[in-house]
């Protein structure tokens, strides 16, 4: 009996003693950081834009007349000087010929009145002939040189109006519909064009963009935050309607000086070459615009950056005493899957990628560096081009 007591003693003692002993603590929670780092990052702005025709031309007769035959294929490729319809040439051959007869009757009795006027000038000076006959020689004289121009002037324009009778291409390009067939009455300069010609290689592609923005880049410009890389500044890229990025690379050609007062924007124009056709005219594209470089940029992935209850952008990064900091941030704009951080971080801070789910602020972490298997996101996602 005095064992079992004895015994009793020992086991209580022995747990007063464990628990007086206190556990080990948890370990550190493990996250993984990226390391911010300064880079030239190249800053675009994609805006709506429509696409319409280099050149355009609305063909309309220049005589009036009747439409004998239609020269061309609709929707086809046109040269320019290409005859595209055949105008009854008829009238105007006949007006040819009349203005060409009338100048021969004119250029034919020039030598006898230019004789006769030479001799009378001979026999003024005998005084065989009166100041008058010779007054009235001279004027029939440059009558007749007077009559012989304007016979010259009227072949010249019936010989316009002939070659009005075929119409031809302007330019180059591709031709639409035909409002007339052959048998057609048309009129000088109609208000209704028989057909209009497009040139489609290459094309414009007429942007907005609005004046808040432009005022907003010309400021970061200003203020050295932004540079302008002079061998690429005008390249322009191009985002077609489904979503496809078009192969080829625009040139910005001009921004315009005057503001739209009911959108308050103003229109850049950019022109790309269109070999094969895609682009047509009145499509609505999205044009990518180069605004400039930020050498000093920094980027961080969107998963590392939330919102808090307010919806202000704040990210979590492990300080120099290995523990939880939050810090708020002021977001530029996205490019790819990063977020370009206008001020709220600085090189060096450790920003967490993973693992913020277990962790608050002001919790003591092990940081790991952060590896999705791809190139780490301290490096610009978008870098800027150099100049060769």
């Amino acid at each position: 009996m005095k064992n079992l007591s004895l015994l009793g003693l020992l086991i209580a003692a022995s747990a007063v003693s464990c628990s007086r002993t206190q556990a080990p603590p948890p370990p550190a929670p493990e996250v993984a950081t990226i390391t911010v780092a300064r880079q030239p990052v190249l800053l675009t702005t994609e805006l709506p834009g429509r696409t319409s025709p280099y050149l355009i031309a609305e063909i309309r007769p220049q005589v009036n007349g009747l439409i004998q035959k239609r020269l061309f294929t609709e929707g086809s490729d046109v040269q320019a000087g290409q005859e595209l319809y055949q105008i009854d040439p008829a009238p105007f051959q006949t007006a040819l010929d009349a203005a060409k007869a009338a100048l021969g009757r004119a250029e034919a009795s020039l030598p006898a009145i230019r004789l006769k006027a030479d001799r009378l000038k001979e026999a003024l000076a005998d005084k065989a002939v009166s100041q008058q006959d010779f007054d009235d020689v001279d004027a029939a004289l440059k009558q007749v040189e007077a009559d012989i121009q304007y016979y010259k002037a009227t072949v010249e324009t019936a010989r316009i109006n002939l070659g009005y009778a075929h119409i031809v291409s302007p330019i180059s390009g591709r031709i639409g519909s035909s409002t007339v067939t052959g048998g057609a009455i048309v009129t000088a300069y109609q208000p209704t064009p028989l057909a209009t010609i497009q040139q489609l290689d290459p094309i414009y592609v007429d942007v907005p963009q609005s004046t808040n923005e432009l005022l907003r880049l010309q400021r970061r410009l200003e203020d050295g935050r932004l540079t302008r890389d002079a061998t690429n500044a005008n390249q322009v890229q191009l985002i077609l309607g489904d979503g496809a990025r078009y192969p080829l690379e625009g040139t910005l050609q001009f921004r315009d000086v005057s503001v739209d007062p009911t959108t308050a924007s103003v229109i850049l124009r950019a022109v790309f070459p269109n070999p094969n056709g895609v682009l047509l005219p009145g499509m609505f594209v999205r044009a990518v615009v180069k605004e400039g470089v930020d050498n000093q940029g920094i980027l961080v992935p969107q998963q590392t950056v939330s919102r808090d209850t307010k919806g202000n952008p704040v990210a979590l990064i492990v300080n120099a005493g290995g523990t939880v900091e939050q810090r708020q941030l002021v977001i530029d704009r996205a490019i790819g899957a990063q977020w370009l951080v206008s001020s709220g971080l600085a090189p060096g801070d450790r920003v967490i990628a993973e693992g913020s789910q277990r962790i608050r602020p002001g919790v003591p972490v092990k940081a790991v560096p952060f590896d999705d298997g791809q190139k780490q996101p301290g490096t610009a996602a978008q870098p800027a081009p150099t100049s060769k």
